[in-house]
Parts: structure tokens; C-alpha cells; sequence
């Protein structure tokens, strides 16, 4: 079951800075629904699509994120992994790095093009995002050849944001 819905948004526009989160719902590395509403107002979302599980920059991403997922905690926030993999792969790359935070199956890429994201290179894109507690979209970081890049600058900004 997945749904999407973004109420007055064009889903091939990119969402940007200032944008509001659009609503979606998709399985989890444990085959549960995660709806991006049920989490709006209770903590800040990291929400980063990335190609594919256990490809390298993939990984050099997603242990980033792990290694930082106790500071990310510390300020509220909530780490979300996405693309378009099953559920089955997303749990045994889930285990196999130990990472501690959510990851979601978009099959067919409903959710990366509500968000806007192009492909690179025949596959699909790299980019994080950061929502606020009010649901709009505050930080985007796209580097497509350089996964640590992500975790590290998400959480310089979170960290400047939440000094403010």
C-alpha cells in the first residue's frame, strides 16, 4: 500500500526551501507503514533518498548518518532513508550496517518524484532534505558522487539552526 498525495504541488517542480512536506505513506525496512503526517509537529525530519542499497556511496552514506545518529537524536531529530528497493533488501542492508533509523520502499519512484528529484547517470537521484516541526522543507543538500557529504553537512546545518 502506498500512498501519494502532495495537495497542490507539481510534483516535477523540485521542492525547495519554504515547501511543505508533501503527505505520503510507504513500508518500512519491517514491512510497517510509515506516514510522513504521523510525524510532523513531533520531530525534525531528515528525510534523504539515496539509489541503491549496498552500492558504495550508497553505504559510505548511510554509515554516515549512523555514525552521527546520536547527534542527530540529540536535536530532534528523525532519520529517514528512501528509495526504491524492496522492503527484503532494505532490512538485510539495514542489519548488515547496523543502521539504527528508518528506511522506506518507494517502488516506482512515487515518492522521489513528489519531491522533484532527477536521475544521474541512469539512476535515481542523491538528495536530502530537512522539515521543521511546522512540516515545511528549512535545508536540501544534493551531491550525488559524495554520500558523507550528506550526514555531515544535514547536521552542521541542524546543529547552526538549533544554536539560533
Amino acid at each position: 500500500m502506498v500512498q501519494t498525495k502532495a495537495v497542490g504541488q507539481n510534483p516535477k517542480r523540485p521542492l525547495k526551501e519554504g515547501d511543505a512536506l508533501p503527505a505520503f505513506s510507504l513500508k518500512d525496512q519491517d514491512g510497517n507503514i510509515f506516514n510522513s503526517t504521523d510525524f510532523v509537529g513531533k520531530e525534525i525530519l531528515v528525510i534523504y533518498f539515496y539509489p541503491k542499497d549496498e552500492s558504495m556511496v550508497c553505504t559510505k552514506e548511510a554509515c554516515a548518518f549512523r555514525d552521527s545518529y546520536d547527534q542527530f537524536i540529540k536535536t530532534g531529530a528523525k532519520i529517514i532513508g528512501i528509495n526504491d528497493g524492496p522492503v527484503a533488501s532494505h532490512k538485510a542492508f539495514q542489519q548488515h550496517h547496523k543502521l539504527p533509523f528508518t528506511l522506506l520502499s518507494d517502488p516506482g519512484n512515487k515518492v522521489y518524484d513528489m519531491f522533484g528529484i532527477k536521475g544521474k547517470l541512469f539512476l535515481p537521484g542523491r538528495k536530502t532534505f530537512v522539515v521543521d516541526l511546522k512540516g515545511k522543507i528549512v535545508y536540501t543538500h544534493e551531491a550525488f558522487l559524495a554520500g558523507q557529504e550528506h550526514a555531515d553537512e544535514t547536521l552542521k546545518f541542524i546543529k547552526a539552526s538549533s544554536a539560533k
